[in-house]
């Protein structure tokens, strides 16, 4: 496995210099030019704390100032190729050129986040286990990007069904042990389903008991417990429950939090454990609990069994949906002041949505898609109808609702089938994307299959008309995205659909890709 030298020399040089100064340090690194590696890591900080990292994922960038190895595998769907995606330098920023070159023209899926700790807690696709289903799906790659530090990169984007887990691991806390666990999420996507976690389970893939797990978990699921608002909250799933604090039932104090990027804690100890979070892009962390172990049997003492999963609860239930770029696990309790430090690490580091350019087909863009030169329609954009799931054209103006034009707004994806095409999310709706069904147009939450990823992907052309964009269907190459009747579709020039009508059909094919409503 995967072990490089430097991982103890460095924690031996930390640990001999003191956490006082350690943590100072890390607290400077707020300072630095984001586009430039951190003098130190989150993993470096852990160490100089005294509770070092035993699991550490990302594939946005190096969570040790030294790691130099790979970030993630992906595996494109052209010929089953793998490749792993590694840094720009030594403590430095993932290599998503790679990704891009290696995938183009098809699609790709994350195969393995790797441990950068040196302990080979990899993780990669769960198995099946005791909840409904087989085996997971796996992260479509392209799905979630970002800048980090001024550079581009790629989250895990995970749909219902989406999980990954390591039963075999080395080194993370069981039983009563100490542990701490943090995660950088997007808290703008999420869910009620169970459960988008991230942390500690079981090794069995199955529910064992109350107190079998201790993992971050991030959603607006009121089963258990909850917090105040409407969700979501960061809580904790000991199994058997969500807890936001001492009871399964509210804690006021934790906060509904929605930052685009959102720092996650769970800490916990012998009959201690703790929530905190924060902005992941600046500020500092709150503590949303910090006290005694739940009132509730089978939680004090814990039997935590140390498997690893992401996306998923213990048991693999696998209905939650969330985006996931760098997350640790420790040996021992971190302390309030060495998370502090980690926190302004994070801030440091830079994270930001990606592209910010609007009106365009790059990725990223956010843009409105207006009909052109039909007689009827010139405008209409292409929006979802908020009264069910389908996709219609209606028109728009700067009198409008706030959530018309919301939902008239798209932003554009790379191609769920091929990375070469495009797929477009809502802007109100994260995770719902513009995709065909019996060749109608819904907007439909992502559930990580390959259909759906087809049924969701276009590939830009000139437009038909001569005017503008049109948007051909990758799987059925003959038809485009077109309105009839103030209703979308996907439809050939000519055909046995009514919307196949060759009248008006380039008109109706061609779109201009303008600047978004909201």
């Amino acid at each position: 496995m995967f072990k490089p030298p430097w991982i103890r020399s460095v924690r031996r040089a930390l640990l001999a210099a003191g956490a006082t100064a350690a943590l100072a340090a890390g607290l400077l690194t707020a300072t630095a030019a984001p586009s430039q590696a951190a003098a130190q890591g989150p993993c470096d900080i852990y160490a100089a704390g005294g509770t070092p990292c035993v699991a550490a994922h990302s594939t946005t960038r190096a969570l040790y100032a030294a790691y130099n190895g790979p970030l993630y595998q992906v595996r494109r769907a052209s010929d089953n190729a793998t490749l792993n995606i590694g840094l720009l330098s030594a403590g430095g920023y993932a290599n998503a050129a790679a990704q891009d070159t290696f995938c183009a023209n098809t699609s790709c899926v994350i195969t393995v986040i790797y441990d950068q700790s040196g302990k080979g807690n990899n993780l990669s696709q769960a198995p099946a286990g005791g909840a409904a289903g087989g085996p997971d799906n796996l992260a479509n790659a392209f799905e979630a990007p970002v800048t980090v530090g001024g550079h581009e990169a790629y989250g895990v984007y995970v749909a219902p069904g989406t999980g990954y887990r390591n039963n075999n691991t080395n080194g993370t806390a069981t039983g009563d042990q100490a542990e701490g666990e943090y995660a950088i999420f997007d808290g703008t996507h999420f869910n009620g389903g169970c459960c988008f976690d991230y942390g500690n389970a079981e090794t069995s893939s199955t529910d064992t008991g109350n107190g079998h797990m201790e993992a971050i978990y991030f959603g607006n699921s009121k089963s258990w417990g909850y917090g105040s608002g409407n969700g979501p909250w960061i809580m904790a799933d000991l199994e058997n429950g969500l807890f936001s604090g001492v009871n399964q039932h509210l804690n006021s104090g934790d906060p509904t939090v929605t930052n685009r990027f959102l720092t996650a804690m769970v800490k916990g100890g012998p009959n201690q454990w703790a929530i905190r979070g924060g902005d992941a892009q600046s500020g500092s962390l709150s503590t949303y609990y910090s006290g005694v172990r739940p009132n509730v049997s089978g939680y004090n003492p814990m039997h935590k069994e140390g498997a690893i999963i992401l996306g998923i609860g213990g048991d693999n239930s696998k209905g939650a949906q969330g985006t996931f770029y760098e997350g640790v696990m420790t040996s021992g309790y971190p302390s309030d002041a060495t998370e502090n430090a980690v926190q302004a690490n994070i801030t440091a580091a830079g994270y930001n949505s990606g592209s910010t350019s609007t009106g365009s087909l790059s990725p990223g863009s956010r843009i409105s898609l207006q009909a052109t030169t039909s007689p009827c329609c010139t405008t209409d954009y292409l929006r979802h109808d908020d009264a069910d799931t389908k996709v219609v054209i209606s028109t728009i103006s700067s009198s409008s609702s706030a959530t018309d034009k919301s939902d008239a707004t798209w932003i554009v994806r790379a191609g769920l089938a091929n990375s070469s095409c495009l797929s477009f999310e809502s802007a109100n709706a994260p995770g719902q994307y513009l995709r065909h069904y019996n060749y109608e147009l819904y907007l439909n939450t992502d559930n990580g299959g390959s259909t759906f990823a087809q049924d969701a992907t276009f590939c830009p052309t000139t437009g038909n008309s001569g005017v503008g964009h049109s948007f051909q269907s990758v799987n059925y190459p003959t038809k485009y995205i077109r309105h009839y009747n103030y209703t979308a579709y996907i439809a050939s020039n000519g055909g046995s659909n009514a919307w196949d009508s060759t009248s008006s059909w380039t008109q109706d094919t061609s779109w201009l890709t303008a600047s978004p409503w909201n």
